[in-house]
């Protein structure tokens, strides 16, 4: 990579990831990608992709140089997960890497990021978010599960849903509610705890989809050390927007769409051959050109938003919830276009059937589990609902 008139060479950075990705992300890898139905790889495949980005310096480019981060532009950011969707490498669990760490690097004390952030680079640490909870989804501020101060511990009890890969996390932050005395955010308090403490049980929940993503946790007791609190308590709600601006906007918008469509593409050049085929349709062609329209819309759009980012101004939440909002219609609309083109091997007992090198299952379970993006991280209806705010704020 090479400096022009101190301005980044991006084209030179783009030859160099894509060197890195044909050289560092095997076959198998790709593979095993191309199986992933749920949000995030499963975590064995996760954690060979996860060492082979810290290995290279490259696994938080996000993140401050001072706590192990690239220093690469926003630019040069945004470029890297594009190339690595375009590549279709493993997506990297987000609870850890995307939101707890930038959450410790904002509001954790100095011993929280010291025992907190290098495990998360190295994967040592394996993270889950403890936010929804029946009841408590989208309006988040209601939440219930209780956490009372005794002595130099919380005592937790409560219960949290849709907890995705909890199942192989080591560690969980959460909301929970340590007063009731005025507005419902103002008693909230955001806490760490490792998920092997006693009281905290673990549930399954299996999508329709036939994976095992998500979860229900219960905790019965459960004990906290306050050195375990981010920020004062009380003010977690304060922390969780500041994550929430990672969740939903943080990553390349794009990405999920930009992967589906190269499932869309295989299917469509195994079926050039058949003339009949739904792929040839206008009706079809028409919106996988609307698809790529707001695909190249929406990334220019992050662009821009990451470029005030660089000045110095955070990413709003008007950012954030554009960027999520239509990430979440592009991702469902490309699993439709993906499931049409697969026409019957979309069933969903063709777990063995194959066209070209996509799986048949794999396109139809990936369907299914794309409806739910429109509920995580905050449902679209909530995302309408703060940019409305916004607007009629101004």
């Amino acid at each position: 990579m090479t400096e022009r008139l101190g301005l980044v060479d991006m084209d030179g950075f783009r030859e160099d990831v894509r060197a890195f990705l044909s050289t560092s992300l095997t076959a198998e890898m790709r593979e095993a990608a191309d199986r992933q139905a749920g949000i995030y790889a499963d975590p064995d495949l996760a954690r060979d992709w996860h060492l082979t980005l810290y290995q290279k310096g490259w696994i938080t480019p996000s993140w401050p140089v001072a706590y192990g981060g690239t220093g690469w532009t926003a630019a040069q950011r945004l470029t890297f997960e594009v190339e690595c969707a375009a590549a279709n490498a493993p997506v990297l669990p987000a609870m850890g890497l995307q939101m707890c760490g930038p959450v410790l690097i904002g509001h954790g004390t100095d011993e929280q990021k010291a025992r907190f952030l290098p495990r998360i680079r190295s994967a040592e640490d394996y993270w889950c978010q403890g936010y929804s909870e029946p009841g408590a989804g989208s309006d988040l501020a209601s939440l219930r599960c209780r956490a009372v101060r005794d002595g130099d511990d919380y005592v937790v009890n409560g219960t949290k849903i849709w907890t995705t890969h909890a199942q192989f996390a080591n560690w969980v932050f959460l909301l929970v509610r340590t007063s009731s005395e005025g507005p419902q955010q103002a008693g909230i308090t955001f806490l760490l705890a490792p998920m092997d403490s006693p009281g905290l049980t673990v549930t399954p929940i299996i999508s329709m989809s036939g994976e095992h993503e998500v979860n229900q946790l219960f905790f019965d007791n459960v004990r906290v050390p306050v050195a375990l609190r981010v920020g004062a308590e009380n003010n977690g709600w304060e922390v969780a927007k500041y994550l929430l601006q990672f969740e939903r906007g943080g990553a390349a918008a794009g990405g999920r769409p930009l992967r589906l469509l190269r499932s869309i593409s295989a299917l469509m050049q195994d079926a050039a051959g058949e003339p009949e085929h739904v792929v040839h349709s206008p009706q079809f062609r028409r919106r996988l050109t609307l698809l790529e329209i707001e695909l190249s819309a929406t990334m220019w759009t992050q662009r821009r938003a990451l470029s005030a980012v660089a000045s110095g101004d955070p990413m709003g939440v008007t950012a954030s919830s554009i960027l999520k909002l239509k990430a979440t219609e592009m991702t469902q609309m490309a699993s439709e276009l993906a499931l049409e083109a697969l026409g019957p091997f979309a069933s969903v007992d063709q777990s063995v059937a194959a066209v070209g090198p996509v799986a048949g299952r794999s396109v139809a379970a990936r369907y299914l589990n794309m409806r739910a993006v429109s509920i995580f991280g905050g449902s679209s209806e909530v995302q309408r609902t703060i940019l409305g705010k916004e607007l009629l704020r101004r």
